[in-house]
Parts: structure tokens; sequence; C-alpha cells
């Protein structure tokens, strides 16, 4: 009778559940207890399920059998614990080994060291027991062996996979930094490729590199076993090895595969190498009949018409091949252009620059956060909708509703108001921006004081069907319990969500604490992805994830449109011009040259991108200065600014002390002198439009005698925001003489 093994399988981190149903599968028809555990799926079952696993498992990374688990306090504790496992049942002194650890959490946190001591127990026992001791092979051993410690707590296996099972054997060569074939599998099943899908589907990957996807999606397509032209597993010496089992498996998998299968697999790359190195791969795989490679560019891609619908991956280049060729951002356009030839389809990719998944233009339904070796990456999907192709209607969110219900009676009633201030706003707001085509408004701002939170709502440009809900929850009082102000915000959520029918992924949440000085910009995250948005004539990127602010500030819609209005044939500086909204509104305004000034790189970058999407990239009239605007009223000289500009907009923040500037601001101790020094910058009959958002803010009294001034607060106030009539401060300002 065969023992019973505990197996761990370990696959891409990200694709746990994905990984956890292939395992299912392929053991279907075993006696084995199958279970989801953190960081991949434990197995209680026969050497034949590990056997099946290695051999069949697409996405799956390591396959490990558990020896033994026990405490591991200290290195004495972990050397004698490995001297009481019987090695001489796994392997001999004519084997070779190596030790691989990892360590978390634990007062041994030195891998190379534990590794040490686990190889050196082994090696005494033998010594001690035969006079002789199996050799170190760090390359390919004969024998594995893993440790892992968490808490103290370790577990000791062999690793059977031998190496990683994600080397098919296939690729010899690659280009660049491909994906691992255990990634790309995952993204394949998460796509939904599969053998059924391949009678009924087209696959098609533009940028294919060295074939990876391409590969896979054709093995799959074939039923042919992943492992089954690897050569060395960790269990080909070990001990307690079947070789008639391990043969009989290998024949099995051999008479499986479909020599006749018929589906329709698309490669094209820009890079005539990439698709001779992709062909050889895919010769080796023994699939590349099923393949057609073509040497064609993502823009000029064409393939024979077909009423199929498609599912395309891909995985583009991360920046440093194109970056000096046609840069990355004019490849994702062409990109998305490109790729809505084929529709209907679903677009699923995997990029190190999900700040530029925007320019694709197309809806996405999916993300997900995953590395790629060391580089932090984001897998998205994308609707690419067929001519009759209709939108999926909202579905409500019963899991809001049901949360709400299970509260009890008084905190059900306590939730009643705000559920119905919520539909009131929706309401009334949303009568006002269709009749005013708003797409980008604020629905509640603190309306009710126990309930201390400003909603705004987004609406995507490219999908108007899909909207994004920013809650900012201002952070609470001392004196109201912790905890009791954490339960409110939580039913704040789930009453944003019933009441507006969305999911968790489409609802962002922030704690709005006090931000002073180098914490007002600073990252809450690293998702990096934009959306993009419309406010008038312009489109305009939002990130909802990585900043506390969205990168659009909708209390100064108005005054945008202003800029607007005033800016047709004038000159326009933009100081502390953020993400360059306003500098997009007045060189859509028809502005003869706009200047944007900020010392922060990345909002600078941003505001390049919001006006590359509106095709005002002419260098010659729109500019972009990186520095401290402090310094360049002190000094606009050396900036060479000796035109004034006819219109300029100030909007400083509240407080600033960026290690970046020269000196702090202040802006209701320092805004007289930096209004007096931006009107130097002015032409005589110019304007210039002042705003600030500081709390109780009071225009200095001296300014009314040297400039005409005129508070257009009221004026700029939108209707969304009416509800704080304080949110900020606006004056024009022009010289007496004007």
């Amino acid at each position: 009778m065969n023992p019973v093994l505990s197996l761990f399988i370990i696959g891409h981190k990200g694709f746990e559940t994905l990984l956890f149903h292939e395992v299912r599968k392929i053991l279907q028809n075993q006696e084995a207890k199958i279970t989801r555990r953190y960081g991949g799926v434990e197995i209680s079952g026969s050497i034949e399920c590990a056997y099946r696993l290695c051999l069949y498992s697409r996405l799956a990374n390591r396959v490990f059998c558990q020896l033994k688990t026990f405490g591991a306090e200290d290195d004495d504790q972990l050397y004698q614990a490995i001297r009481d496992v019987d090695w001489s049942e796994h392997f001999s002194v004519r084997h070779s080994l190596a030790v691989s650890a990892t360590l978390s959490r634990s007062n041994l946190d030195h891998t190379h060291f534990a590794s040490l001591r686990v190889k050196d127990a082994i090696v005494d026992q033998f010594r001690e027991r035969f006079g002789s001791r199996p050799r170190v092979d760090k390359t390919q051993p004969d024998i594995r062996i893993h440790l892992n410690i968490h808490r103290n707590q370790a577990s000791l296996s062999l690793d059977l996979s031998g190496e990683s099972l994600h080397r098919r054997g296939y690729r010899i060569e690659h280009t660049g930094a491909p994906l691992k074939e255990h990634l790309a599998a995952s993204m394949l099943a998460h796509a939904g490729w599969s053998r059924e899908t391949a009678s009924t589907h087209r696959f098609i990957d533009p940028m294919c590199g060295s074939g990876t996807f391409a590969i896979e999606a054709a093995m799959i397509a074939a039923n042919m076993a992943p492992g089954i032209n690897r050569g060395y597993y960790g269990f080909n010496k070990w001990s307690q090895h079947d070789t008639t089992l391990w043969q009989q498996c290998l024949d099995e998998a051999t008479q499986q595969i479909d020599h006749s299968a018929q589906t329709r697999i698309f490669a094209s790359d820009y890079d005539l190498k990439a698709i001779q190195v992709a062909r050889a791969n895919a010769a080796r795989a023994e699939v590349g009949r099923l393949i057609e490679f073509s040497h064609q560019s993502i823009d000029e891609l064409r393939l024979e018409p077909d009423s199929r619908p498609g599912i395309i991956v891909c995985n583009p280049p991360y920046g440093e091949r194109l970056q000096s060729e046609q840069g990355l951002a004019s490849l994702y356009t062409d990109m998305g252009k490109g790729l809505r030839r084929f529709a209907p389809a679903r677009l699923h990719i995997i990029s190190a620059n999900p700040d530029l998944l925007h320019r694709l233009r197309l809806k996405r339904y999916f993300k997900k956060a995953v590395k790629n070796g060391p580089i932090e990456c984001l897998i998205a999907s994308f609707e690419i909708p067929g001519v009759d192709s209709k939108p999926v209607p909202a579905v409500p969110d019963r899991a809001s509703k049901d949360k709400i219900d299970k509260l009890k009676a008084s905190d059900r009633e306590a939730i009643a108001p705000l559920l119905n201030r919520l539909r009131k706003n929706a309401r009334h707001l949303g009568r006002w921006t269709k009749k005013n085509d708003i797409s980008c408004y604020r629905v509640y701002d603190a309306d009710l004081p126990e309930f201390s939170f400003a909603l705004d709502v987004y609406q995507s440009e490219i999908s108007p069907s899909m909207h994004w809900y920013h809650l900012q929850e201002y952070q609470a009082p001392k004196t109201i319990d912790p905890d009791k102000a954490e339960a409110r915000i939580e039913w704040a959520k789930q009453a944003v969500k019933q009441v507006f029918q969305i999911d968790d992924e489409l609802l962002f949440c922030k704690i709005r604490k006090r931000q002073r000085g180098k914490r007002q910009y600073q990252k809450l995250d690293n998702q990096g992805e934009m959306f993009q948005v419309r406010e008038g004539s312009a489109s305009l990127l939002i990130n909802l994830s990585d900043y506390l602010d969205s990168g659009l500030f909708l209390d100064h819609r108005l005054t945008r449109a202003r800029i607007f209005d005033a800016a047709k044939g004038k000159s326009v500086l933009n100081l502390f011009c953020y993400t360059g909204s306003a500098s997009v509104q007045a060189a859509l305004g028809g502005a003869s040259r706009v200047l944007s000034v900020d010392m922060s790189a990345t909002y600078l970058k941003w505001a390049r991108e919001n006006h590359a999407i509106n095709q005002l990239e002419d260098e010659s009239k729109y500019h972009f200065l990186r520095t401290d605007v402090i310094e360049l009223l002190e000094n606009p000289g050396r900036y060479d600014l000796e035109n004034p500009f006819d219109l300029i907009f100030l909007n400083p923040p509240s407080f600033s002390n960026s290690a970046k500037m020269q000196q702090t601001l202040d802006i209701q101790r320092d805004h007289e002198h930096l209004i007096e020094r931006s009107m130097r910058l002015l032409a005589e009959d110019g304007l210039l439009i002042f705003s600030t958002n500081r709390k109780g803010f009071k225009l200095g009294a001296t300014l009314g005698s040297k400039y005409r001034l005129r508070d257009i607060s009221r004026d700029t106030l939108p209707e969304d925001f009416k509800r704080r009539p304080g949110i900020h401060k606006c004056w024009e300002i022009r010289f007496k003489n004007a």
C-alpha cells in the first residue's frame, strides 16, 4: 500500500485560487484531501498525486513533500530536529544534495546560516553512520531539501519538483526579460483559455517576444502536459521513487496528446529576431504547427477575418527597449487603436506601466497587482466590444444590503438617515449633472455630522456606464470613541455600495487627516493606475488609489471654466500647477502659450500626460518647468521670464515645508508677497486669479490699495459644493489702471 504523503504546492503569488482549482482537476480521479492554504495548496495523497502534479500542473512552481514539522527557537534545536530524521530512507552517500530555506518572523533570520545547519546535520548523520557523506551540488542535485520557518515553527520538506516547474525545457532562447511559463499559464487561465475555448475562440499575442503565451496556449489546445519533456525532477534519485508508476504516468500523458488539434493562435512582434526565437521555441515544444507567427508591429497588425471572439494576451515592453525609439506612451496608444480591429475580444495585459493603461481607451473590468520577477506589475483585463455588444447592467450589491440588514435594530436606525440622504443627494445632483453635462461631482460632504466623510463620483470618459466612487473620511475628533468611529465609516462604505449598486472595486476609501508640509502629497499606495474622465472640453486623468486627492480638485471646476473662457489668444502662467488641469483648460480655450510650473516631477509628468491625451503636444506653445515657484517669483530673470503673461493662475498649497523648497510656505502669512511677486509677471491689462482652500483665510488689507480686487468666491462655488461655502476663496486681481 502506498504511503500517504503530505504535499504542499505553490504557484505564482496572487493566483492561489486558480492553482487550487487546477489541482482539484488534476487529482479528480485520485484519493486525495485537497485544502487551500495561505500561499498555496495542501494535499494529503499518494506518490502518484505528486507525480501527476509535477507532470500536469501548468500553474505550479514547486511541489514539496513535507517530512516533519517542529519548533525551531534556535540553531541547536534546528540541528537536533534535522539529525532525528532518518535520511537513509530518502537517499544515500552516493547522492548529492542542496538545501534552501525561507525564514519569516523567527529568531533564526539568516537563510544561508539556517541552510548550513540543515546541511551539517544531514552530513554529520551520514558520516557517523556510514563513514562517508553526500556531496553538495547547488546546480542540479539528486535531492533538494527545503526548510521553511515562520514564527519559530519549522516545516522540513523534499522538493519533488527539483527545479522550478516553470522550466518546461522548450525555451532555450529568449528576448529581454520574458515571463516565467507558470505566470504566463496563470494569465491564460485567468483569461479563460482552455481546450474548450481553443475551438470557439482565437488567441492573439501581438507582442509575442520569445513566444511564451502562444506556446503555452498551443500546449493547452493540444492537451500536452507541460512537464512531459522535462528530464530532471527532484524525485528521480529519491529512494522512495516508483519508476514503474512514473513511467505509467508519462505514457498516459503521451497518449493524451491531441495531435489533430485545430485552433487559431496568432503571435506577432515588431522585432524580427524575436519572431525567429519564438518559432525555434515553439518547434522545441512540438507545437509549431498550431501557431501562426508574423513579423508585424502593433499599429499595423492585420489578421484574416474571423467571426470567432478573440482572447488577446500580451506583455508589452517595460520601457528600456522602446524609450529611445517611439516611447511607451505612443506604444500604448497604438496598442489600443490596433486591437480594436479584432472586436469582439477581451484583452489581458501584464504591465509595469499601469499609469499608461488609460491610453488604451478600453473599458477595464479586472485588475490584480503581481510581480514579474522583481518588477512590480499590474494584470488588467479590458473589454473590446463588437458593434452589437450591449453594456452589462449594474447588479445590486446584495452583500452590502445583507450586512446592513444584519445590524442590530438600533444600528439600522442610526444608518437609515445616511441611506436617505445619499439617495436624496443622488437624485438631486443626478438631474443637475445631466442638465449641465457634468460627469465628476461631489455627492455627499459630511451632510450628517455623525457620518463625517466626503463622497465624489467620477464617470469614465472611455466607458460612460462606469462610475468610480471616492470616499474620503474626515478624521474623527479625539472625543469620539475610535471603535465607534471605525464602525460608522464601515457602515458608510456599505451604505454607498448599496445606494449606488457597486462592488468593492469601484469604491476607493481614504482617511482625510490634517496634512501639513511633506505629507500633503505623500503617496498612500503604489498602484499607479490612471482613470480618464471628462470636464467640459478636456479629458483629464485621475488616480484614486495612490494619493489622498484624485488629481482633480472638483471645487475648482468653475474656476477652470473661467480660465477656459478667458484664455483665447492669451499667454497663460499656471503657478503650483499640480496635475495641469487648469493648463489644459487654458490650452483648449485657445491660449497662445501656456507655462505650467511645479516642483514635483510626478505632477509635471501627470500634467504632460493630461496635455498629451488632449493632443496638446506642441512644444512651442506648451511648456513645463520644474522648480520652486517661490524661487521663480523672486528671480524670474533666471528662468527667462522677461515677457509678461496675460493670465496667471495662482493656487498655492495652504502650507508647505518640502525639502525641495528653499523656504517654508504659509499661505496666510505669505500670500501678499506671493501675489505682489506674481503681479510683476502680469501684463498691464492682464488678469491674475488667486485661489486658496485655507480654512478661515483672510485677504491682506493692503492689497486693495494697490490692485483692483474682485471676490469671486461665491461665483466659483459649484452646486455640488454649496453645502460647504467656505471650501475655497477666490479673487480676480488686476492693476488699478487696467
